[in-house]
């Protein structure tokens, strides 16, 4: 019985998950942006350990968050699902005057990795969109270019694929993986999504994995 951390798990994908996991006897902890949301998780899973609370759009509440977990004891995975969608239309400054996409998409799960105690699996939920993305981290915070939100959207997906391969290299013995979820509905993906959300399964013992960007590596491929 592993224990897991989900970011962004008060609804959607993230909340998905944590049922499927604990369906699956697994000891998981929610987070959700404020108190409000956090009361509405845990009714919605009562079979969830508890709930970490911050906006991960703050720099200051994403060490809240950190400091929130560390204290619960260490975890065996943490899935960073917390994201922005691809449709604002202007760049919406955060309280640090950072771009909203890439404060919660990108700068959070790397803040959150480099403070959180090292689970044994770190998962990035990154999105098909990501091979859009804009590989040379040019104007990371959206000054020089005019705003599209697809493509802030996009380029920050593809650094979570960027960051999950990097702690695959500085921490081998941490399982780092990046995966795409597909085009579900969910408030994010919208109702014309044709995934099926009631597909979904609950993780297999014996079925087949996903390879991790850390098995990827120590086999030599990165596609």
């Amino acid at each position: 019985m592993a224990r897991i951390f989900i970011t962004g798990s008060a609804d959607g994908l993230g909340q998905m998950a944590a049922a499927l996991l604990i369906r699956a006897k697994h000891r998981v902890v929610l987070h959700a942006r404020h108190a409000d949301r956090v009361r509405e998780a845990l009714a919605a899973l009562p079979g969830a350990e508890g709930a970490a609370c911050g906006d991960l759009s703050s720099l200051a509440e994403m060490h809240s968050v950190a400091t929130q977990v560390n204290a619960l004891g260490r975890f065996d995975a943490v899935i960073h699902n917390a994201g922005i969608g691809y449709r604002e239309r202007q760049r919406i400054a955060t309280a640090d005057g950072l771009p909203h996409v890439f404060a919660v998409n990108t700068l959070a799960p790397y803040v959150l990795t480099a403070l959180i105690e090292p689970p044994k699996r770190l998962v990035y939920v990154s999105s098909g969109m990501h091979r859009r993305g804009d590989a040379t981290l040019s104007d990371l915070e959206w000054n020089m270019r005019p705003w599209k939100g697809a493509q802030a959207y996009a380029d920050s997906k593809l650094h979570d694929v960027i960051l999950a391969f990097a702690i695959a290299r500085r921490w081998p013995k941490v399982l780092s993986n990046a995966v795409e979820p597909g085009w579900v509905p969910t408030k994010m993906g919208g109702p014309d999504a044709p995934g099926d959300r009631k597909a979904a399964r609950a993780p297999r013992r014996n079925g087949k994995s996903v390879r991790s960007a850390s098995e990827t590596r120590r086999r030599g491929h990165t596609d």
